[in-house]
């Protein structure tokens, strides 16, 4: 924070996260306002984080050749005004499930190429050696939101309804949009940089220990990381509680999360042993999550769980941008950002059908399993690679310098 460039950054977008998650509340009550159709709502979320699996990866080309900030200025000016569109339409009357299926897949694909160019203008704003911390208060920032948006939203749809949500949504992008102006650094400059997705993932495949933080972030996500919809099977099929008890058990997690921000926040380092460990321990806590008797004891797994998830997430996500060098960050994070959020829905199906046979507790012990499987093998891989002959795949000359190890 003592960076000034940061601060504006980091101010600008604490304002923006919380109407981000204000608008994501607000989206999915105008849907079955309208609908009552929950296979409606899944689609219209769909919809809203798919393109991140097909768009990001060009993205990520454009982050590496193009002015970051001057991309951050244009995303977010397109989604402030997808939200006051939205909100006119719902003042109107004129809102219908089309109108709201059309705008989540115009705020996905906003989001898709926003992703790769604010991720990696975290590097550009702090330098390497700040980039874990940079990284953890990021995702600080992000759980907070998560803790508040949702709040909010609710106090305000019960007041006034869905349109002064996504209006105020979209006067949060303002309060982002003037932080991108007041950036003054010569790194913004428009970047000189060559090759497209092709060569970044050639980038990739070229370096174990990128490939393996991007394979594990993966993994994990697949497996383990599907949340929303296990804290609710939990609450209703194994403790038949109610809704009040489900919003405490959500927010357990958000706390968990937050509190491994705060922890993150305070590292200087990170490394490939982090990203396993961290994985590993959030494969082991999903399972311990999923015996847990009772709805307290629950909620206190679900609290290590949240942590054990940030720490692997912020640990991937720094080292990648420490390592990935400047002129492959946009692709190599944009690569990690579409393993990431894209294998989640391919988890999803998994865990439902698990829940579904099994029961609620075998939606998290059995992936549990399949994750911690996943990450011993890879880490038997990445100890035999590090092993070769003549092979250091944690060495980026370039960018890395001596400040992350593996």
């Amino acid at each position: 924070m003592r960076v000034a460039n940061y601060r504006r950054y980091a101010a600008g977008a604490a304002v923006s996260n919380i109407g981000t998650w204000m608008h994501r509340v607000a989206q999915g009550w105008l849907v079955l306002e309208l609908t009552g159709n929950a296979v409606l709502l899944g689609v219209i979320t769909a919809l809203q984080f798919a393109p991140m699996l097909f768009v990001s990866p060009w993205a990520g080309s454009l982050a590496d050749r193009a002015n970051r900030r001057m991309i951050l200025l244009v995303t977010q000016s397109l989604l402030a005004v997808q939200a006051f569109i939205l909100a006119a339409l719902v003042w109107t009357g004129l809102i219908t499930p089309l109108w709201l299926a059309l705008f989540a897949l115009l705020l996905g694909l906003s989001k898709a190429v926003d992703a790769p160019a604010r991720q990696t203008l975290v590097s550009d704003l702090v330098g390497p050696t700040l980039v874990p911390n940079a990284v953890a208060l990021n995702s600080l920032s992000f759980n907070l939101a998560r803790l508040l948006g949702p709040a909010f939203a609710g106090l305000l749809i019960a007041a006034w309804g869905t349109g002064v949500v996504f209006l105020l949504n979209a006067v949060s992008f303002v309060a982002f949009l003037l932080a991108l102006l007041l950036i003054r650094i010569p790194m913004l400059a428009a970047a000189r940089r060559t090759g497209g997705v092709r060569e970044g993932v050639r980038f990739v495949l070229s370096r174990p220990d990128l490939l393996v933080v991007i394979v594990v972030a993966g993994v994990t996500s697949m497996f383990v990381l599907n949340f929303q919809m296990n804290i609710a099977v939990m609450a209703t099929q194994e403790f038949a509680v109610g809704a009040e008890v489900y919003g405490l058990l959500a927010s357990a997690m958000a706390i968990g999360s937050v509190s491994g921000s705060l922890v993150a926040a305070r590292r200087g380092r990170t490394s490939v042993r982090l990203v396993f460990g961290a994985a590993a321990g959030l494969g082991l806590m999903v399972i311990v999550a999923g015996l847990m008797p009772t709805p307290a004891l629950f909620a206190i797994a679900l609290v290590a769980t949240g942590a054990a998830a940030l720490t692997m997430m912020t640990g991937a996500n720094a080292y990648l941008q420490t390592h990935a060098g400047g002129e492959h960050r946009g692709r190599v994070m944009a690569l990690y950002l579409a393993v990431f959020f894209g294998t989640t829905p391919i988890g999803a199906p998994i865990a439902g059908w698990f829940a579904a046979a099994l029961g609620g507790r075998w939606a998290l012990i059995l992936p549990g399993l399949l994750a911690l499987l996943a990450v011993g093998a890879l880490a038997v891989w990445y100890r035999r690679i590090q092993r070769a002959p003549g092979l250091n795949p944690a060495r980026e000359p370039a960018s890395a310098g001596s400040i992350v190890t593996a």
